[in-house]
């Protein structure tokens, strides 16, 4: 990711793109909050801004206020406010506002100064004299600011209020708000400005990493080194390191099971070659229809080898691991592949049977791989059971659902149980002809199943028996089963 990419990016405050960029997310996620922020702190300045401004000058009201209590008497039982002219005139004696004064009782009955200062607001209780007291109110629709203090007179409470227009306040806070908030306006682009560069400067070591990963040559699976890589990327670098590890694990099998599976294709092919050079030489029509009956017989072991392949080519795909689950019935896909094997069984006169409890077991699976597995194990038991053998085909339901084929065959001897999971790898001392590759499709099928394969010795102690256990799927039986069921 260049720079000079910070354009191409998932987020534009919010905006979804098409591209992908870590500069502009985090770009993003720098200036949005500066610009979500901005008008708070215009607010917040505004608000702050009447608050100074109306300090002096709410100092000027509470002074006027004073000087007017001072004037007002009680004379002969009267109220009286002796407030000569040339002070009234100095009150009023302001080019920018208008000042208005008043002296009433506590019923709103006026003594002196302005009617139309208005009375507080009835429901309040009078604060405690002496106590100058503002509040924000409006006469003719200009707003005013008031001060006024409660003035006891012997058995009276006399009302003195002072009030003034908003003009000067206003004046005031306008040019705080500007002395603070025209600065910004070069503050705040010259604030992207930096962080822009910082951010540029902060991904450079990915840029660089980048570089690093680009100048090295297609087949290079070499571990990147984290030497000078900043602590933040070291862990991903670690992982990218882990898989390319297991990418050049994965690269090496099928490099070898590219080799093998020539090796294997070179037998048989080199057999059909034989044969067919020796068919062309014979003139004796028995000894012609032999070699064409090897020659069959050499095509079928071929075409089973390619189709073996094929099948561990399509367990191995990631398309079959994600895409193609379903709920499949074990039981009934068992049954069938029982079904399918019995002219394979009964040309070995092999007793071929099912058991099954008779009602559907679910699990999640694709049916396509789940019908090689099981026709694999079948195979398997019919294959290296000699003639007149037995072989059983078993479907439990317990804390999993079980496949089990059983047969009364030449067994696997113990060592060598996990060693026939292997490709292309077979018993010693077996005539019986096969690819190498059944038993690793089971298990390569079973573990995108999150199954688990075991083989085993059969009950009778001869012969082998292979055990499939599924997870079980949510509910297993559509109807309640007895409780044999899960012996």
């Amino acid at each position: 990711m260049q720079a000079t990419e910070h354009t191409r990016r998932t987020r534009i405050f919010g905006t979804p793109t098409e591209l992908n960029s870590l500069f502009g997310e985090i770009l993003d996620w720098m200036l949005a909050p500066l610009l979500f922020l901005w008008p708070i702190s215009i607010a917040v300045t505004h608000h702050v801004a009447n608050q100074i401004a109306n300090q002096p000058y709410d100092q000027a009201l509470a002074e006027s206020v004073g000087a007017i209590v001072r004037l007002v008497k009680l004379v002969d039982g009267r109220v009286v406010v002796n407030f000569p002219a040339p002070a009234r005139a100095l009150l009023r004696a302001d080019e920018n506002d208008i000042t208005y004064y008043q002296v009433s009782n506590w019923h709103g009955s006026l003594i002196a100064g302005d009617r139309e200062v208005p009375f507080p607001v009835p429901d309040d209780a009078p604060p405690a004299p002496s106590t100058i007291v503002f509040r924000d109110d409006d006469i003719n629709g200009n707003d005013i600011r008031v001060a006024y203090q409660f003035v006891p007179l012997g058995q009276r409470l006399v009302l003195v209020q002072v009030a003034e227009t908003r003009g000067k306040r206003e004046n005031l806070a306008s040019h705080i708000i500007s002395g603070v908030i025209l600065p910004q306006f070069a503050i705040i682009p010259l604030a992207v400005v930096l962080v822009y560069l910082g951010l540029t400067r902060g991904i450079a070591p990915l840029n660089r990493l980048q570089q690093r990963i680009r100048e090295r040559r297609p087949g290079d699976l070499a571990p990147i080194s984290i030497h000078g890589v900043p602590e933040e990327l070291r862990p991903v670098i670690a992982a990218f390191n882990d898989m390319m590890a297991r990418l050049e694990e994965n690269l090496a099998a099928q490099q070898r099971f590219i080799a093998d599976a020539a090796h294997q294709m070179r037998t048989p092919l080199t057999g059909l070659k034989m044969q067919t050079e020796l068919a062309l030489s014979e003139t004796d029509p028995q000894l012609m229809r032999r070699s064409l009956e090897q020659i069959a017989e050499s095509a079928d072991r071929a075409v089973h080898l390619i189709n073996q392949l094929l099948a561990l080519a399509r367990a191995e795909a990631s398309y079959e691991k994600v895409y193609v689950f379903e709920r499949v019935d074990l039981e009934q896909l068992a049954r069938n592949v029982t079904q399918e094997s019995v002219p394979r069984a009964l040309a070995k006169q092999i007793d071929i049977g099912f058991e099954g409890s008779g009602w559907p077991l679910w699990i999640d699976g694709s049916p396509v791989l789940l019908h090689e597995l099981a026709s694999n194990l079948v195979d398997n038991a019919i294959k290296y059971t000699p003639c007149g053998g037995k072989v059983t085909v078993r479907v439990r339901a317990g804390a999993f659902a079980l496949l089990e084929i059983e047969d009364n065959g030449v067994g696997i001897p113990e060592h060598e149980r996990e060693r026939v999971f292997e490709r292309f790898y077979r018993v010693l001392g077996s005539d019986a002809h096969g690819s190498g590759l059944g038993l690793p499709i089971v298990r390569e099928i079973a573990d995108l199943h999150r199954a688990s394969v075991q083989l085993q010795h059969n009950s009778s102690g001869q012969g082998t028996l292979a055990q499939v256990a599924f997870p079980r799927k949510g509910g297993v039986f559509m109807e309640q089963l007895p409780a044999t069921a899960f012996d």
